[in-house]
């Protein structure tokens, strides 16, 4: 069994400023150390007595106080510490940019940090690793490394894509040099989505709606190129509403696709988004989940806040995201990604968020095993963002904060201008700041929300909800497979006939939109006439 590593830390001199100091050491922690504070205003030889009485691997001293004055202290440390060298002890230095810059002079410090540096960096340097990070190699690059390299912290993403190739380009690489995301989303044109291998079908006036124009496989070798630099993010894109298997065969040779994004029920004529009906796309849709599980690639279904968009009620946002872990491992996928967008639809309390996750968190628990792996992957509400820029960047940071309750993996950044214009390169490094920060502060010691009586009943009571909406669905099972939750046939049916429904699907071909929701003490419920609650055992009666 390897020693476990101490590392001895302090103000030195007259310097009282603890802060960075504690910061630093709460890291040293995560990354496996044994730490030893001796608080603020420590002379030299104390920390040095320290550093020899703990049998310390580090040394680690800050000052944040004039630059002149550190000069002349750090020039005596180095003098008095310089024989911990030869023991093999590991001197790190933190301060003020202006007194770092003075300390990186002086060339005695095996790391110094300013303040600038990101936690990723820190951790780097408490894992033995270069702080400066400058190789694509010191940056895992499937996303289960990744994470597992980055925890506690969750890894970042942002969805990205401009309406032309040439300032998409340049934005990857300015988010990459900032280091802002570890993952970056390719946002694509409809009809890169769409017609990718159908040019007969591309329409020159939507080029560049809803993102990049991406028209070769060249273009995506160019995307990933840019991302080449920095922090080395990697890049991932949505599965494409036809064509699955060509467009995922293609997206893992250019851009070596991070994770597919496959949907269960949509991007098919249903939203208006592909040219396949509602049964036929589900079965693609398996087909794709497939492939990528024989890959042993991670799959996401961006799947329940598509019903939670269109107002409907938490129970079926619920057992939508249900089926989707489900179908994902009958499948053959082993890294099941669930994506959880809190904030939908609008309205929706923080505490009946909380319970709608939970639940869902806790009904998919029973799916994992050593083959099926789940990753929690937390995002904004699309539609919850205010237009005013102030008010927009408060309501990233609290809803980031709220759902690091979850203790995610991947937390999807929403940006704060998602309101008034689709996100540039500077809008999503300032983005990832806030939410920085905002994961930092609960990883400092955050209230354990998910304790609270209220959130823990309605979580219990939407588990108890789902079970009998997924009853139903079992009960009007008649297709080709014995297990209805996989069966394309029984899913199509169960949306043509109600039982999964959302107000927006009014007078569409494949589904009724018929049901009524209104929020009710900060959850979305399905309503009668009167505007009233009711369960699903009485919305759902004839099937049951």
């Amino acid at each position: 069994m390897s020693k476990t590593k101490t590392v001895v830390a302090c103000a030195l001199g007259e310097c009282v400023h603890v802060a960075g100091v504690m910061n630093f050491l709460r890291l040293a922690e995560q990354a496996g150390w044994r730490t030893v504070f001796l608080g603020p205003s420590v002379s030299p030889e104390q920390a040095i007595q320290a550093a020899e009485s703990e049998n310390a691997d580090m040394l680690a001293v800050s000052y944040r106080l004039t630059p002149e004055t550190g000069d002349r202290l750090l020039a005596q440390f180095a003098e008095s510490a310089d024989h911990l060298r030869s023991k093999g002890v590991t001197l790190a230095f933190g301060g003020t940019p202006p007194v770092a810059e003075r300390a990186t002079k002086l060339g005695f410090f095996d790391a110094v940090f300013n303040g600038e540096q990101t936690y990723e960096q820190t951790l780097a340097f408490l894992r033995g690793e270069d702080i400066r990070q400058e190789e694509e190699g010191s940056f895992p690059q499937t996303v289960t490394d990744r994470i597992r390299w980055k925890s506690p912290y969750p890894i970042l993403r942002h969805h990205f894509g401009l309406p032309s190739m040439e300032a998409t380009v340049s934005g990857i690489e300015q988010i990459a040099e900032a280091r802002a995301l570890d993952v970056i989303s390719l946002g694509i044109d409809q009809d890169a989505q769409e017609n990718f291998f159908h040019p007969e079908r591309q329409d020159p006036r939507r080029t560049g709606a809803g993102g990049v124009p991406v028209r070769s496989a060249q273009d995506y070798r160019d995307l990933f190129d840019a991302s080449r630099r920095g922090n080395y993010p990697l890049l991932r894109t949505y599965s494409g509403t036809d064509d699955f298997i060509r467009l995922a065969e293609m997206y893992v040779e250019t851009i070596h696709n991070a994770w597919a994004a496959i949907p269960l029920f949509w991007f098919n004529r249903m939203d208006g988004r592909g040219p396949w009906d509602l049964e036929g796309s589900l079965r693609e849709h398996q087909k794709v989940m497939t492939w990528y599980g024989e890959r042993g690639l991670a799959v996401e279904l961006n799947e329940p806040h598509h019903w939670g968009m269109r107002d409907a009620p938490d129970v079926i946002y619920i057992v939508s995201a249900y089926l989707s872990a489900y179908n994902a491992r009958a499948f053959g996928v082993h890294d099941y990604i669930a994506q959880m967008m809190f904030n939908s639809p609008p309205g929706t309390s923080d505490v009946m968020d909380l319970a709608k996750m939970a639940a869902i968190l806790a009904m998919c628990a029973e799916l994992e095993n050593e083959e099926f792996r789940i990753w929690k992957q937390t995002r904004t509400g699309l539609l919850s963002y205010p237009l005013e820029e102030n008010a927009a960047r408060a309501h990233l940071a609290a809803s980031i904060y709220l759902q690091m309750a979850l203790k995610p993996h991947i937390v999807h950044i929403v940006g704060h201008t998602e309101a008034h214009h689709a996100a540039t390169a500077r809008d999503i490094i300032d983005a990832s700041r806030a939410t920085r920060r905002s994961i930092e502060n609960t990883l400092a010691g955050q209230p354990d929300m998910l304790s609270d009586p209220a959130v823990i009943r309605r979580r219990d009571e939407l588990i108890q909800e789902a079970k009998i909406t997924l009853q139903a669905i079992r009960n009007i099972h008649s297709g080709d497979t014995q297990d209805a939750f996989i069966d394309a046939k029984t899913l199509a049916d169960a949306v043509s006939r109600g039982m999964l429904d959302a107000p927006h699907l009014r007078n569409n071909p494949h589904a009724r939109g018929e049901i009524r929701t209104r929020i009710l003490h900060g959850a979305c419920e399905a309503v009668d006439e009167s505007g009233s609650r009711i369960s699903e055992s009485e919305r759902l009666a004839e099937f049951l």
